[in-house]
């Protein structure tokens, strides 16, 4: 079994692995949110809409590893511009979902993804790096953190009625 793992600029013609590796994000989301997220599904194609608006945009970039033939992860980023009266000006590239197969879990790859994000933020001149992580996705932002990303502000929420 060939288990060398390979990189790659992810296209439009992914978008269909990106819903069905996806279903994992699902899965997490709504184990642990109901109330916002929804649940996964046999019909992955039902999130093609999602997973379709990510591709070959100028300041959007998508990646996915393979393990072997194996579709195993990807990762989602775009790049804009951050600017205003009271913000330094910078360009910042925020990811936008990060996916790892559970059973290619713990061979780096997550980390690699976003290594190559990084690389793509530093070719397009960005200055910041951000994402968002749930609480209670504590694998993920572990990860994060051994990745070099800091704390640095707390979304708080109210549900209304």
């Amino acid at each position: 079994m060939d288990d060398s793992i390979t990189y790659r600029l992810a296209t439009a013609e992914d978008a269909l692995t990106f819903c069905e590796l996806g279903q994992l994000l699902n899965a997490v989301h709504h184990a642990a949110r109901p109330d916002i997220y929804a649940a996964p599904t046999e019909d992955f194609s039902r999130d093609l809409p999602h997973w379709s608006g990510v591709f070959e945009k100028p300041n959007q970039v998508a990646f996915i590893a393979h393990v072997g033939d194996q579709p195993a992860a990807f990762i989602t980023a775009n790049l804009s511009a951050s600017a205003g009266p009271l913000m330094q000006p910078q360009n910042v590239v925020r990811i936008g979902s990060v996916c790892v197969a559970e059973r290619f879990s713990g061979k780096g790859i997550g980390r690699a993804l976003m290594q190559r994000v990084k690389d793509w933020g530093i070719e397009h001149n960005a200055q910041d790096l951000r994402l968002t992580v749930w609480p209670f996705n504590e694998r993920a932002a572990r990860m994060y953190a051994e990745f070099g990303f800091e704390h640095r502000a707390v979304e708080m929420g109210m549900r209304l009625a």
